[in-house]
């Protein structure tokens, strides 16, 4: 039981102004496994203030003073690791085993990413008379989300800090212990009081006071489209600048001529995506889509495939499976899709919204797939945020890109075809920010963000650095 009854504000551990406090629930549990407090809008006033007062100062130092932060914040996230990954495991219901490379490993390589690439950037350059220059943009209100809390936290927080910007973070409330770690070590670490806040609470309250407040200059939010668009609405009121990572609905286009080999690692790299954090990744190749001469012989894999992953504790260090949901609503609402996908005429090939046997206690959801969906079926164009999977046949390759191009996101889609020219002939026909092309691995330093309503801005690498810089013209 995490007991944190504190704020971050100025470099100091504050009470906050109201006496509300949060309970953190754990995912496969289902008991208190922490409280923080439930912060307020003077809360976030008081952090603005530090931030917005400790700008002048960070922003001055060179470059490589403040690469020298970001190292020892590297430093600090891989010496408490074991402690990050049983935490989110708990909080999140991400099997422990995967926790440790992703919801702690991937943090830390991203926020040590940011030390070359804040001393290699090019703040500078000169066009005929003109000296273009980049310029922190200030103080940055990072609104968090609750699937992957800490990787999210980093992927603003490293950037900001490397541009020369001051932070107020509101984690999510749902998944909030991890980031009084990174308080804790931006504390050890002497990261200069004001530069780097953290006010818990609840979005109605603190993220829209973070999004409207006059003296933040820019919101980075990730979340829902729907919260997206209220942070958006907000931020307009002061013309402030705003990055938005939002909902997805991934395509995973199986193209035709595969072995059935290739087949094989094409159902694994589908599922993998899929199922990965129990389906509660924003960029999880939900929709596979399929050529129908093929759709038989590759539902018939996907179920073989399917039911290997199976659930357990996520604590446990040898269970490789799923974990738990991250909480009732979110179980309730999964299991709401999977009946709404049968009501539809979806094939149900195995899993279900019963619960699952031996599980009778935490967020649990059987890991599901459906064949024979259409794209204008509600489980084809919704976000659904757990373990389902929809097979849908296509009947050419332009058929199968205009069903992938068919949804209000693109945030994220894979490509797998009998070799890389191929598949990446179709990759660039596809309305995404990123694309992985025969199973090709995520990469922290790539660009990551997305098209139409999957959101604005990149995170990550050199183009998440350019978010956090203003650009100004020196005409000599």
């Amino acid at each position: 039981m995490q007991v944190r009854d504190k704020l971050y504000i100025d470099g100091a551990w504050v009470p906050s102004t109201g006496s509300a406090t949060i309970d953190v629930i754990g995912a496969s549990t289902e008991t208190v496994i922490g409280t923080i407090p439930q912060g307020t809008e003077a809360d976030v006033d008081r952090a603005v203030k530090a931030a917005k007062d400790a700008f002048k100062e960070w922003r001055a130092k060179p470059v490589d003073e403040r690469a020298k932060f970001i190292q020892l914040l590297a430093e600090g996230l891989g010496a408490r690791s074991q402690e990050i990954s049983e935490t989110i495991a708990q909080e999140v219901g991400m099997p422990v085993f995967w926790s440790t490379m992703i919801q702690a490993g991937l943090p830390q390589a991203v926020m040590g990413s940011y030390v070359e690439i804040a001393k290699n950037h090019k703040y500078e350059e000169q066009l005929g008379s003109t000296l273009v220059v980049r310029e922190p943009v200030g103080v940055v209100g990072c609104i968090t989300p609750w699937n992957y809390p800490l990787h999210q936290i980093v992927a603003k927080v490293a950037p900001a800090l490397a541009a020369g910007c001051t932070i107020v973070l509101k984690p999510s409330e749902v998944a909030p212990l991890n980031a009084f770690v990174l308080a804790e070590i931006c504390a050890d670490a002497g990261l200069p009081p004001g530069v780097f806040n953290l006010v818990t609470g609840t979005g109605p309250e603190v993220g829209e006071a973070i999004a409207r407040h006059p003296h933040v200059n820019m919101v980075s939010f990730t979340g829902s489209t729907r919260a997206g668009k209220r942070v958006a609405q907000l931020a307009a009121e002061t013309v402030k600048r705003v990055a938005l990572e939002l909902g997805g609905k991934s395509p995973f286009v199986i193209l035709p001529g595969l072995s059935d080999e290739q087949l094989d690692q094409a159902v694994n790299a589908g599922l993998g995506s899929c199922y990965m954090n129990a389906g509660q990744t924003c960029i999880a190749w939900t929709r596979m889509l399929v050529p129908r001469a093929d759709q038989d012989r590759v539902v018939a894999k996907v179920k073989t495939a399917a039911e290997t992953f199976a659930l357990g504790d996520p604590l446990d260090p040898g269970h490789m499976g799923l974990g738990p949901l991250i909480s009732a609503t979110q179980r309730d609402r999964v299991r709401g899709y999977i009946n709404k996908g049968i009501e539809e005429g979806a094939t149900l090939v195995t899993g279900g919204a019963e619960a699952p046997e031996g599980f009778e206690t935490g967020y649990y959801v059987k890991p599901t797939v459906f064949a024979d969906v259409r794209n204008d079926m509600t489980i084809a164009q919704e976000e659904i945020f757990g373990p389902v999977l929809s097979v849908i046949p296509y009947d050419s390759v332009d058929d199968a890109v205009d069903i992938a191009n068919d949804t209000i996101y693109g945030l994220h889609a894979g490509v797998f075809g009998p070799d890389v020219e191929s598949a990446s002939q179709v990759a660039r026909r596809i309305d995404a920010g990123q694309v992985d092309i025969n199973g090709q691995k995520f990469n922290p330093v790539a660009p990551f963000g997305g098209y139409k309503q999957s959101g604005t801005g990149r995170e990550l690498g050199a183009y998440g650095l350019d978010e956090y810089l203003e650009v100004k013209a020196l005409n000599l």
